[in-house]
């Protein structure tokens, strides 16, 4: 199935820690985020990229117009650095297709600007781009097949350490909860969509908005849910966990490397 990457946001929350670069585009060891999350859909057979593309478009056309293979693969060389020899690839048998979507288009008017790309595909995956996730990406796959529905995301529990409060009229609280323990689940992203998505998106319309509550409506909406990790990159809290997992040098989200690569 082909991949569908929302990369046009500004990521707001990470200004300070990510000057003038999209949040996608965040590094993570050698890689910017987006990088981990296609190897991640790549590793699971899925290499038939469309990047939805927005503020700083260049930055990401650029990374992949100049990619260096050897930053994160094992190489031979010889004569004195003139010749390499490449033992492994990150990239060669992906296709990346990147569009501009617009600077202050929304998920929904992406999407909907990228649907020539998506002609004759029956079922496609899309993301957000800025989390990480070691989902069992096929067993997501098979459940949205046997149940029939137009769209499907990952229902997470939330990573906040926030707390419920309920208080009466005069301030006196009533309920102290907090967040990560009161069952309470989000969208995660990681969605899966059929061609049919397009009918229910109206012109101007965000993804998760008006659409989402039509095909709630339709009983068409699928929460896939899943407690294993789930990392979206949306503070500065979050890049310094994740941060902290890649340097453990067994980061949770590198599936590939089950398959017996250490590479990237």
């Amino acid at each position: 199935m082909k991949v569908v990457l929302f990369c046009g946001g500004l990521g707001m929350r990470l200004r300070d820690h990510a000057d003038n670069v999209p949040k996608p585009m965040v590094p993570l060891g050698y890689r910017p985020i987006l990088w981990h999350l296609m190897k991640y859909y790549a590793y699971h057979g899925h290499r038939d990229f469309i990047l939805c593309l927005g503020y700083r478009a260049d930055l990401i056309k650029n990374f992949f117009l100049n990619y260096e293979e050897a930053v994160s693969n094992d190489i031979i060389i010889s004569q004195g650095g003139r010749r390499r020899e490449l033992l492994t690839s990150d990239i060669d048998d992906w296709r990346i297709t990147l569009v501009e979507t617009g600077l202050s288009s929304n998920i929904g008017e992406r999407l909907v600007a990228v649907k020539k790309h998506l002609a004759g595909e029956e079922m496609f995956l899309a993301n957000y781009s800025d989390g990480l996730s070691d989902l069992p990406l096929q067993r997501q796959i098979d459940t949205f097949e046997r149940e029939g529905s137009t769209a499907c995301f990952l229902s997470v529990k939330p990573n906040l350490s926030y707390h419920f409060v309920a208080a009466d009229a005069n301030g006196q609280v009533e309920s102290f909860r907090d967040i990560a323990h009161s069952g309470l689940r989000i969208n995660g992203g990681f969605f899966i969509f059929r061609k049919e998505i397009f009918d229910v998106i109206r012109p101007g319309e965000e993804l998760v908005e008006e659409p989402f509550r039509r095909l709630m409506e339709q009983r068409s909406l699928l929460a896939y849910e899943y407690d294993g990790f789930w990392l979206p990159m949306d503070t500065a809290k979050d890049r310094a966990k994740l941060d902290e997992l890649y340097a453990s040098g067994s980061p949770p989200w590198t599936v590939w490397r089950k398959n017996g690569s250490t590479n990237g």
